[in-house]
This record gives structure tokens, C-alpha cells and sequence, in this order.
């Protein structure tokens, strides 16, 4: 499928695919560093199209094939830029099926255009990750180092080290949801798997417990790993995705 491309108001490229179908549509949100050509991101467009449901997968700016560089950018950024395609391609309220970083983005879609969002499916969702996870696992050094030099390198399992900028750190606290009261009204499956080596037990179960909202649920799957995405993640996915569907108030 060729992609096409959508301007967001800060002139932003992002490069999106879409198809139509029954309303409420559908809306991957990926990881960091990840891109619309992942495996989940395909599956569910497949599972859409196979039910004639509407689809949206797309790069956030600095990620696949969207302008910008990686290290420009930020929770924040990233936030406005799956802002725009929501409200700029879609049509009325969306569920919004986001990966590790995507569940972060989605919980701050819910806090700030809760009109837009008619369910949430969390796949190892990392709120808070740059602050909990990557500031707090830093040492003095590689602090003094950020906070001079503006950027330090991480390694990672997933191919090049990762390049973790201070404005990434700096906004990421302007952007926290683990903090303050976050109420989700629409429907939430959160998926999280025991073999996550990224993201802990520990931070679904705050998660869960940190939500308000009157249909919330939470699956761990044994030996799931962080990619979530062997045939038994994607059948669970696809199937917490139909749960949320279907206890929608749009259908």
C-alpha cells in the first residue's frame, strides 16, 4: 500500500495508511523508535479490513518514513502529532490500540480529547517510562552527561543504541500520567506480558490501579515478551480489540 501523507499545523510530514470501514475506526499507536510496518500494526490492519472495520496506522515524526529526526523529538511532540492524524483523518470517536510508548500517547489522547476516544487497548503500556525507567535508572554520571551535553547513548535490543536526549527527558515530565488523577470513560483492556523484560508487572498493576474508570481491565499473558507479537499476542490482541468494540456506546 502506498503511504500517504498528512501536514500537521507545525509542518510535519507524517506518513500514514488508512482504510475505510464501519465506525468506530481503529488507530495504532507504536513504540518508541518503532514504525507502521511492525508486526502488530499489520495484523490489526488485517483483522480491520477482514471485518470492514476503519483502520489508521502512521509514523510519528522521526520515526519510518515521516520527516524529522528521532533525536528532535519527544512524548510530547509524538503526542500532538498522533493528535493531528486522529482529528485530522479520522471520523468521530476512535479506539485506540497503543504499544509500549503508543499506550502512553493514547492514556494523554483520553486526558486531552476524551471525545475522540471510544476505547483504549494498552499493549505493555510504559507510562512515565522517561522519567520511572530512564532517568531513574541513570547513574550521576550519565545525569551530568545529559544535562551538559544534551544527550547520552543507551543500548538496545532492537538494533542501534538508542540516542536519549535531555529535551526527551525534560518534556517527558511535562507530559507524566501516573501522577495526577487520569478517568477514562470509554472501555480499557490492558494486555501486558509475564516475560516483559522492559517494561515490569509492576507498572500494569500501577497502571490499573492508578485509572478511574468504569470498565478497565488488565490480562497478563504468561511468556508474553515485550514485543507481543508471536500468533497467541496477536489473536489476543485481536480479540481484547473486538471486547472493546463491542462495549462501545458507537457501534
Amino acid at each position: 500500500m502506498t503511504d500517504s501523507m498528512f501536514k500537521t499545523a507545525e509542518g510535519r510530514r507524517l506518513a500514514y495508511n488508512r482504510i475505510a470501514g464501519a465506525e468506530p475506526g481503529v488507530v495504532f499507536l507504536g513504540g518508541f523508535k518503532s514504525d507502521k510496518e511492525g508486526s502488530k500494526a499489520l495484523h490489526l490492519e488485517a483483522w480491520a479490513r477482514a471485518q470492514g472495520r476503519a483502520f489508521l496506522r502512521f509514523d510519528y515524526s522521526g520515526h519510518g518514513r515521516s520527516s524529522g529526526a528521532f533525536t528532535d523529538g519527544s512524548v510530547g511532540d509524538w503526542t500532538a502529532d498522533a493528535a493531528a492524524v486522529v482529528l485530522g483523518l479520522t471520523k468521530g470517536p476512535q479506539v485506540l490500540v497503543g504499544s509500549s510508548m503508543g499506550g502512553w500517547i493514547a492514556l494523554l489522547l483520553a486526558r486531552h480529547h476524551p471525545e475522540s476516544v471510544a476505547g483504549l487497548v494498552t499493549i505493555a503500556a510504559a507510562p512515565d517510562f522517561t522519567e520511572d525507567d530512564m532517568w531513574a535508572g541513570f547513574s550521576r554520571a550519565e545525569r551530568e552527561s545529559l544535562m551538559t551535553q544534551g544527550w547520552i547513548t543507551q543500548p538496545s535490543e532492537y538494533g542501534e543504541p538508542y540516542i536519549i536526549t535531555r529535551h526527551l527527558i525534560e518534556d517527558g515530565r511535562k507530559n507524566l500520567v501516573l501522577r495526577s488523577p487520569l478517568r477514562v470513560d470509554a472501555p480499557v483492556r490492558m494486555l501486558q506480558g509475564t516475560a516483559d523484560a522492559d517494561v515490569k508487572r509492576s507498572v500494569a498493576l500501577r497502571l490499573l490501579d492508578h485509572l478511574d474508570g468504569p470498565d478497565i481491565h488488565l490480562e497478563f499473558v504468561q511468556g508474553a515478551d515485550h514485543r507481543f507479537s508471536d500468533p497467541r499476542c496477536l489473536a489476543v490482541i485481536s480479540r481484547a480489540l473486538g471486547e472493546v468494540l463491542a462495549h462501545t456506546e458507537f457501534q
